[in-house]
């Protein structure tokens, strides 16, 4: 054992094939410049093409697993909006005592999912028409609300609000208001459906509701 140890350390000390290696790395240097074309080039996005929605329609478990599962969205944030109150815990929130609502802010690709669409599924994903209700989810912080970020979004919520109330038996009584600030809601909330697949909210309301989008 020793013997190969020796031999193995002698080997280490031999200058030859480590000085050839060195002298072709450098004579391959000195014959082909490094330049960006010669490195792999690394994804970019790009962000021009990003745009942010904030809408809330009831449950925001609900909300958020359906465009969770929409094609261009590239991220959904569960979070409070429309308060009077900073900082605001879920524990606040359910006493329908501080005038935020349960939203989402969408992170989206418009180049592959537009925000006229956006706005197109929210209406097919939750009844605009009850007033701070969504099913058995009931009081202010359930209600029906765009959230709009600039002009362009206004009017694209408007000309949804008017098109849909004219399809519809009952009028749409989502409210339209510039975004106020958003605020995360607490972890356990994040990607709420995607890590309790089987709790029972989950099994009787928002898979129930995936199924009719066809998104499950």
């Amino acid at each position: 054992m020793n013997g190969l140890r020796e031999r193995t350390i002698n080997d280490m000390r031999r200058p030859s094939f480590l000085t050839f290696l060195i002298f072709t790395y450098f004579a391959c240097l000195a014959n082909k410049k490094i330049t960006p074309s010669n490195l792999k080039p690394v994804p970019i996005e790009n962000n021009d093409k990003l745009q942010t929605a904030i809408i809330g329609g009831g449950c925001f478990w609900c909300t958020e697993a359906v465009f969770e599962k929409v094609g261009g969205v590239k991220e959904v944030i569960s979070g409070y909006a429309g308060g009077k109150v900073q900082n605001p815990t879920y524990e606040q929130i359910c006493t329908g005592l501080t005038g935020h609502a349960e939203v989402i802010k969408i992170v989206f690709d418009s180049a592959k999912v537009s925000y006229k669409e956006i706005l197109e599924i929210f209406g097919d994903a939750h009844d605009p028409t009850t007033l701070n209700r969504q099913g058995a989810d009931v009081g202010t912080q359930y209600r029906s609300t765009i959230m709009y970020l600039n002009k362009s979004q206004k009017e694209a919520a408007e000309k949804w609000k008017t098109n849909l109330t004219s399809k519809l038996h009952d009028p749409v009584v989502t409210e339209i208001v510039p975004a106020p600030t958003f605020y995360d809601a607490e972890g356990y909330h994040q990607d709420y459906y995607e890590k309790n697949p089987n709790q029972g909210y989950c099994n009787f309301v928002i898979r129930p509701k995936l199924k009719k989008l066809n998104l499950e």
